[in-house]
Formats: structure tokens, sequence, C-alpha cells
């Protein structure tokens, strides 16, 4: 199997001889690490068994973010701490994408830019869940930065995982609607008026596009699940996530890559040849500069708010088992029965069940009659 680190050690040199002038520390780093993976350049350790004496060497893994050999280990010790911090309730998921007239931009100018984009989404998410007409209360805020299509095309978007409720001044907790958070014309308009406010003053010398404010900004929000474990898988797809991984490269021949996306409309899987230098420089535009936290917590989920935190999750779990045991010991209600319409003394019990039909019987032709088994 072609993985990304033979990529980078068959075409790594003539890239850096190419680009390396121009090329961010973060990307030359990566591509360093990427090769050096689990080789005798890391180092390692030897285990030896102790009845036979066989002795097994195992090199060390260069823990970039963007390795994809390494982020598998990372997301599970990631999520086994993310544990102890969920909320026994529903869970939303949110999505804020910046139009494709601002990527240049935002690619010429990443490390600020990419902070903008998130803080303008959650200061947006944050200022509606406020409004008593929605949750009325401080939101628990977990983001993630992407900057990737499937065909590893530069698309900056931030993914949130936000509690359904909020805390309110009063320190009561308010839970949303079931099925709606806050409204989504609304998260859009205001992340765009906010994003492009804070990015001008922040690039004094810019010119940013018009067409920017002719077009409503894409937000997504969904609810998710209200199971504790399903909510940390679905974490998982999104938290350590990188462009591409090695099961994804199906070759390497002849100066060309080709691997495998999934098409974001159809939802059918499809293959893409790029010559070896266009796959490492689109794999490359997603390496986030050196320092910078692609993974964020606000509101409730900040640091600073842990004592707050572990109160709501006891208040919490202490209404969902009261809720459960009223559930339990709730009686079901009797179900009506249904007297014979020819006797009228015995009782109707279903014994057999009709299968659905594509089209309704033609005219004239009865519905085929159950049989009793």
């Amino acid at each position: 199997m072609v993985t990304m680190a033979d990529i980078v050690t068959a075409h790594g040199k003539e890239y850096l001889h190419e680009f390396g002038s121009r090329m961010l520390t973060s990307h030359k780093r990566a591509l360093s690490d990427i090769a050096q993976c689990r080789t005798e350049s890391m180092g390692g350790h030897v285990d030896e068994c102790e009845e036979c004496g066989h002795e097994q060497y195992l090199y060390h893994s260069c823990k970039n973010r963007s390795c994809p050999k390494c982020h598998g280990t990372e997301t599970k010790q990631w999520l086994e701490k993310r544990e102890t911090e969920l909320l026994p309730v529903r869970y939303f998921h949110l999505v804020f994408t910046i139009p494709s007239e601002l990527r240049d931009i935002v690619r010429r100018n990443q490390k600020l830019l990419y902070d903008i984009l998130i803080k303008a989404a959650v200061e947006t998410l944050t200022a509606i869940g406020l409004d008593p007409k929605y949750v009325g209360g401080k939101l628990g805020i977990l983001t993630v930065l992407h900057t990737w299509t499937r065909a590893l095309e530069h698309h900056p978007h931030v993914h949130m995982l936000v509690p359904a409720g909020g805390l309110d001044k009063n320190g009561e907790w308010r839970e949303s609607r079931k099925k709606f958070l806050v409204p989504v014309q609304a998260l859009s308009r205001g992340f765009r008026g906010r994003f492009m406010k804070m990015a001008k003053k922040a690039l004094h010398n810019e010119t940013f596009p018009k067409e920017v404010w002719d077009k409503e900004w894409v937000v997504f929000c969904k609810p998710t699940f209200n199971r504790a474990k399903k909510v940390l898988r679905y974490l998982g797809r999104y938290v350590h996530r990188i462009a591409i991984s090695n099961n994804r490269i199906i070759s390497m021949q002849n100066g060309a890559v080709t691997f495998r996306y999934q098409n974001s409309e159809s939802r059918q899987w499809k293959c893409m040849s790029l010559p070896a230098k266009e796959f490492l420089r689109r794999y490359l535009q997603h390496v986030l500069p050196q320092g910078f936290h692609k993974v964020r917590y606000y509101g409730l989920l900040s640091p600073r708010n842990r004592v707050t935190l572990k109160r709501l999750q006891l208040l919490l779990e202490e209404r969902r088992r009261e809720k459960a045991a009223k559930s339990a010991a709730a009686p079901d209600p009797p179900k009506a029965e249904k007297r014979c319409p020819c006797c009228e003394e015995g009782i109707m019990v279903t014994t057999s069940w009709l299968p659905r039909r594509a089209r309704s019987p033609p005219e004239g032709r009865a519905a085929p009659m159950a049989t009793n088994q």
C-alpha cells in the first residue's frame, strides 16, 4: 500500500528545492516528520519476551498533527479526556463556512484569518444563544477548524458541537427546543457581518470582493445524539481528522498520485490523479501554521468554567434519572379493545400483517385478503 510517507520520500526533496524559499516553517516540518515517522530517525525502544527472549524493535511516531500515521492514536486519547466533560443532554452540530471569493485572501493570511473565522462564528452563536426567544443562556461550544474538501481543495470552515441548552443568568439550565437551537438565517448574517468587520480591521490594505455581501453565507445546524457514547464517536470524526488518510491513497506511478474521494453531492466514491507536486501542494495547504490551536473550547466548555460544568453535569444527571424513574413507574396505558362487528361480543386480535403495495390496486380490483397463519 502506498502511504503519504512514500510520496514525501519520493518527491519531497524535489518539491522543497523548487518551493522551499516560499514555504512556511510548519510545511517544511510536516514533510520532514511524515517521511521519518516510525523510522530509525525518530528513535524507538526494544521489547523483549520474558520467557523466550524474543526481541521486537519499535520505532517512535513523529506526533505531527498532519501525519496520517499518528492521528488515530491522538483521537483515542483525546476522546478519553473529553468523556468526563460531556453533558447528559442532546447535542447540535453546526458548520460555519466562508464563501469561495474569500479563500485566496484567507490562505494568504492563514494564522490571522483562521483565528478570526473561529472567533466570528463563536461570538455570533453566543450572542444569539443569549436571546430569550431561543435558548436564553450561555452555551457550551467546542470548535474544530477544517480547511479542505474531499478532493484536497482549500475550503476553510468551522465545525461546532454544542449542548442543547444553556445556563441563564440565575444559574439555571434552560433546555433548547428538541430540533432547534437558533435560527440559521440570523446566524449566517451575523457571522458574515462579524467576520468582515474583524477581517477589515486586521487587514487595512486588503481589498475584499463586494460579492461576499450579495450572498447568504453557508451555516449548517442539526441535532445529533443524546447518548454520550454516540456523541463521542461523532466527535471523533472531526477533531483529529486530517486532509487525507493513507487508506485513500491508491497508487504512485510515473510521477502521479492517485487517490479516492467521495463526491459531496452524489455520495459516490471517485478517483483522482494529480502530479506529485500538485498533490503535495494541495496537502500542505491544509497544514496549519505553527502554534495554531485548531480545537478550542468556549462558554460552558471553557477550561475556566470546569467547576460550573461539573456542577451542571451532576444536576442534569440527577434530572435524567428522576425522569427515567417516573417513566418506569408509570404503567402503560391500556390498549383500546375492538369488538367484533359481526357478533359484537368477541375481541378483534391482529393475526397477520398485509405487505405494502407500490401503487393502489387498479380500479375494480380488490386488495389481497389476509390469510390466518
